[in-house]
């Protein structure tokens, strides 16, 4: 009786047992985000593009005066001037409601084309991609062709055919991101088609558009959405050489590569007033930069946690 008490006690009954509680592993794009809050500078770009996003949106409310309306008795006043945070551009008009509209427009020229291109240039990718072939010798034969221009020689071609003005610049710009576009997305999706969960749903008898649906898209818009994000930057900084060439957005619009080459003279009697132009180009671009690099470590899954 003794034996049989000392088992019963080192082996209690299954209902006294204390059951290990099951840890449910997180989800991939909950582990993207928790990587993304741990990450203090894709959190600081984050940070600093929606405030420049915000005052561009709530330019009409955080505006002190018309951006469009000057005085040449207020021209080229410094930083600090009276009741001109900013001071004032060449013929007198406020440059912090200069800046707070400009925004607009860049962001809208960084932005849209990219975004534009992701769609045109995204679905050509992988359908390139995805059916090899002939449709993918037609497809990337052609991309190259716009690979054999640098992408400002690009720009600046189409812009010149088209002509100066916002819509013209947004469509060049478009035409020039779908080629890279194109490239990437034909690229990963040519390595998710010979995984192995795409040869079974093949087998399976899953058409071609439902394999596309389910089983490519889930796992090719990640790595495009980070190089689309990426693109945003140099599409502003595209966006902005254009019209300080003269073949972007047409004067008196608010937009800060053209009031970068508006003040290009003003560069040796103001420098500080002359670089804010400029210094809201790289601070924006260099955001967009961070937060692209941020993602791209985040969603890479060969770092562990």
């Amino acid at each position: 009786m003794n034996a049989l008490h000392d088992v019963a006690t080192e082996f209690p009954p299954q209902a006294d047992l204390v059951r290990p509680r099951e840890v449910e592993s997180p989800g991939y794009w909950r582990q993207v985000r928790n990587r993304l809050s741990r990450d203090p500078v894709t959190i600081g770009a984050g940070t600093v593009l929606a405030l420049i996003v915000l005052s561009a949106l709530l330019a009409p409310l955080l505006a002190p005066y018309d951006p469009y309306q000057g005085s040449i008795m207020t021209r080229m006043k410094p930083v600090g001037f009276e009741g001109h945070p900013l001071g004032t551009d060449e013929t007198g008009r406020d440059m912090l409601s200069r800046l707070l509209y400009g925004g607009r427009v860049s962001l809208l020229a960084g932005v849209a084309p990219v975004a534009a291109a992701l769609a045109i240039g995204g679905t050509l990718g992988v359908v390139a991609g995805f059916f090899g072939g002939l449709v993918n010798t037609l497809i990337m034969r052609v991309t190259d062709v716009f690979y054999a221009f640098p992408s400002i020689l690009l720009a600046i071609a189409i812009c010149g055919l088209l002509g100066a003005g916002l819509v013209n610049t947004l469509i060049s710009l478009t035409l020039v991101f779908i080629p890279p576009i194109i490239r990437i997305s034909e690229s990963v999706t040519t390595q998710v088609r010979a995984y192995d969960f795409v040869e079974a749903a093949r087998a399976s008898g899953a058409r071609p558009m439902q394999l596309i649906r389910h089983q490519v898209l889930a796992n090719v818009l990640g790595p495009i959405l980070v190089y689309a994000t990426s693109l945003v930057s140099l599409s502003i900084i595209l966006a902005a050489g254009l019209s300080f060439l003269g073949l972007g957005v047409t004067p008196p619009t608010a937009e800060w590569g053209l009031m970068l080459n508006a003040l290009r003279q003003a560069i040796y009697i103001d420098p500080v007033l002359a670089a804010l132009p400029g210094a809201m180009i790289f601070v924006t671009s260099m955001c967009f930069n961070l937060i692209s690099d941020g993602l791209r470590g985040a969603m890479d899954v060969r770092i562990r946690t």
